[in-house]
This record gives structure tokens, C-alpha cells and sequence, in this order.
């Protein structure tokens, strides 16, 4: 895992250093993902949680709550109104520079809203958000979305961090056009044999930028407090 430390003169710039910028690039081309540490006021994140804690009282008493694939994780929304919108969240400087150099001008943010996993909670099915905008592909199409993860809590293995396949963003196996984005076993099994998926470890304060080809899996949240996670996605300006 690519982990990129910024530092507080590049926030305070607004500006990557060209090194830093170029590692996570390199990162997000071959594994498909990186992380962006500290980009991110964890005061901000501290009232975000306060509020989302209560929020998911109120979700999960719905007759329709929104889980994805199971009862263990459910979609959940931030407050789209003050005093819980965060320019570094929302706008953050940090992640633009590095989707814009990934997406070209006009990049936009179309999506915000983030995922929940529940203590007690089940696996998903390893999947991509979206799979190759074309069928039977020899090489994959140059990045076209990247999903943009804020943690509002520390993140590990032990209170579900998102299950990650590193570089399966390329694979050309399947495409929007097929039934289904869940990952036949036999496919995970031969994967697993080359390079094994991993859960990371996440500070709060950071960022997670990946790929939206890129297969992953929601886990088990071993602990007894919810997990939260934004999550918004960044498009080509097509």
C-alpha cells in the first residue's frame, strides 16, 4: 500500500510537491489506489461523526434502510447542510490535484454519501463500483471515476476496512455490459494465488482515492462501535 505523508506546507500551499504528487499517480496506475495522509481537519471529522452517530440511529429504525448486500454495511449520507459541510471534504485541494492530473480538466464530484459497517456485520461479495465501460477489451481504458474515501474513524481490519484487490482495476474480465459486478470464486481464488487482497489501515485524517474499476469488498466490523466512511466520486468531465 502506497501511503503518502503531506505535509503542512503543502496544505497550507495548496500545492502537492511534485514528488509526492508523482507517487500517488504511480500508485493509483498500478495498484489502483493511495492514500493521502493527513489532508484532512480531524475536527471537522469529530463533528461529522458526532452527527452521523446520531443519523444512524434514524437510518437503521427505517423499513426500507439502505443496506448494500447485507445487513452489515448500509449507505449512509453526511448532513448536506451546515454546519456539517467542510471545504477540506468536500473540496479538498490535496485529492483534486491528484484526480485532476489522474482525469484531465473539468473533473467533478457527482456523489456524496459513504458507507457504514455495522459491529456484528457480514462480508460483501468482492465487487467493482463499475466495470469496463466496453466488452472484450485487450488493454483497459484509461481512468475515467475514482472513488474519493474520507475514514471518520481510524480504519483497520478490526472495525471492517474496506477488503481491497491491488491492480484489478485492469482487469478486462467483465464490463457494464455483463449481469452482474460480483467476482466469480474461481476468478478470486486463481487472484489470490498472485497478489492477495489486503485491509488497510487507515488513519482519520486521511484519504482514500481508488479507482472505481477496482474489485473490493465490504468486511466484518469485529468491534462494537459503527464504522463510517465518506465516500464521493470524482468523473472525467465527459
Amino acid at each position: 500500500m502506497v501511503a503518502v505523508k503531506i505535509t503542512q506546507a503543502e496544505l497550507d500551499s495548496a500545492t502537492m510537491l511534485p514528488e509526492h504528487l508523482q507517487q500517488a499517480l504511480a500508485a493509483l496506475r498500478e495498484d489502483g489506489f493511495v492514500v493521502l495522509e493527513d489532508v484532512v481537519d480531524t475536527a471537522h471529522l469529530a463533528t461529522l461523526r458526532e452527527r452521523m452517530s446520531r443519523d444512524l440511529e434514524q437510518i437503521l429504525a427505517r423499513p426500507d434502510a439502505p443496506f448494500q448486500f447485507n445487513a452489515g454495511n448500509v449507505q449512509q449520507d453526511p448532513p448536506p447542510f451546515a454546519p456539517y459541510l467542510f471545504r477540506d471534504v468536500l473540496l479538498n485541494d490535496t485529492v483534486i490535484e491528484v484526480t485532476k492530473a489522474m482525469l484531465g480538466p473539468g473533473v467533478k464530484n457527482t456523489f456524496y454519501s459513504g458507507n457504514t459497517a455495522l459491529p456484528g456485520g457480514e462480508r460483501q461479495p468482492v465487487h467493482p463500483d463499475l466495470a469496463q465501460l466496453w466488452p472484450d477489451l485487450q488493454h483497459p481504458a484509461p481512468p475515467f471515476g475514482l472513488v474519493v474515501n474520507i475514514p471518520i474513524v481510524d480504519m483497520s481490519a478490526q472495525n471492517g476496512s474496506t477488503e481491497i484487490w491491488p491492480g484489478t482495476h485492469g482487469d478486462t474480465s467483465s464490463s457494464i455490459h455483463d449481469n452482474s459486478l460480483r467476482i466469480p470464486s474461481e476468478l478470486l481464488e486463481q487472484l489470490r494465488k498472485e497478489r492477495a487482497p489486503i485491509q488497510p489501515t487507515v488513519r482519520c485524517g486521511s484519504a482514500v482515492i481508488r479507482d472505481i474499476r477496482l474489485w473490493h469488498a465490504g468486511m466484518p466490523n469485529h468491534t462494537q462501535q459503527a464504522r463510517p466512511m465518506i465516500a464521493m466520486i470524482h468523473w472525467c468531465s465527459w
